[in-house]
């Protein structure tokens, strides 16, 4: 052996370590698309996460149904009765201050279901807002024609799956009530989804989502209600379109990540209207 080959290698020199994370599992994505990442340690067992406290938008999707006995009261009772609901439904966002971030979206869905006739989209930092919101409703003379066969109590919380997606409610803040349309139905997973792999969730929701991307006029809001209600999210799309909707669920159907949903319905096709075209709708 030479004495060339016997001269020490240099040394190189050290190498910054590299954190370890979901953040270094993500590919880089291309111009327009959405940045991917797989969450390793959904269970936090490993890097033992704290909590997160953080103010967020709680959302509550109510949803109505007339008793048709009000219909049988005179027009100017009913008038009287459907401006004293207007105005316990408007007073909510109207009196409270700005830092409670009160938004309020009002819906119709008559003629769309038998089950229900309007629904009130309503967004807070509390949860205990919505009950003041109902306590309002329920002092009202309405509100003795009114039942409520749904309600849905959920979260905003930022995707596992995507990083951020330009225009859409993946992110940290709910934008609602931007298409003439909203469509919602509660959602829940099955078990065995929550047994595979990270990098198996991910490639499901990879696929999913690219399957999406065509449907620019249907906007998601994702919300989730693990513990705070009986479905595991509240899925919502806003859009000016129901024909792009159905094909946009039909295509998801054929997706790998179809197969682990335990349950997708009731599904509503909601209206958006102003509060007095909702009344009038009723009666």
């Amino acid at each position: 052996m030479s004495d060339e080959q016997n001269k020490p290698m240099p040394e190189q020199p050290a190498q910054p370590m590299q954190p370890s994370g979901p953040q270094n599992a993500a590919p880089k994505a291309g111009p327009g698309r959405p940045k991917r990442m797989v969450d390793l340690d959904p269970s936090g067992q490993v890097t033992q996460k704290e909590p997160d406290r953080a103010n967020r938008q709680f959302l509550n999707y109510s949803f109505f149904k007339l008793d048709p006995a009000f219909r049988r009261l005179p027009q100017a009772e009913r008038d009287e009765i459907k401006a004293e609901f207007a105005a316990a439904v408007e007073g909510w966002v109207t009196d409270a201050p700005a830092e409670k971030g009160h938004i309020q979206r009002s819906y119709s869905l008559v003629g769309l279901r038998g089950d229900v006739d309007f629904m009130l989209w309503r967004i807070a930092f509390d949860v205990r807002e919505f009950q003041e919101a109902q306590a309002r409703l329920n002092r009202t003379r309405l509100m003795g024609y009114l039942s409520q066969p749904k309600t849905y109590t959920s979260m905003q919380k930022r995707s596992q799956y995507v990083n951020r997606v330009e225009g859409s409610g993946h992110g940290m803040e709910i934008l609602p009530g931007q298409g003439k349309y909203l469509f919602i139905y509660p959602f829940i997973k099955t078990r065995a989804w929550y047994d595979l792999t990270p990098h198996a969730r991910q490639g499901m929701m990879d696929e999913h989502i690219y399957a999406s991307e065509p449907f620019k006029g249907v906007r998601i809001n994702t919300s989730y209600s693990y513990g705070i209600d009986d479905q595991e999210f509240v899925v919502s799309f806003d859009s000016d379109y129901p024909q792009e909707f159905v094909d946009l669920v039909h295509r998801l159907r054929y997706t790998e990540a179809s197969n682990f949903t335990l349950q997708d319905t009731p599904m509503f096709t909601c209206v958006k209207k102003e509060l007095a075209e909702v009344l009038n709708d009723l009666a």
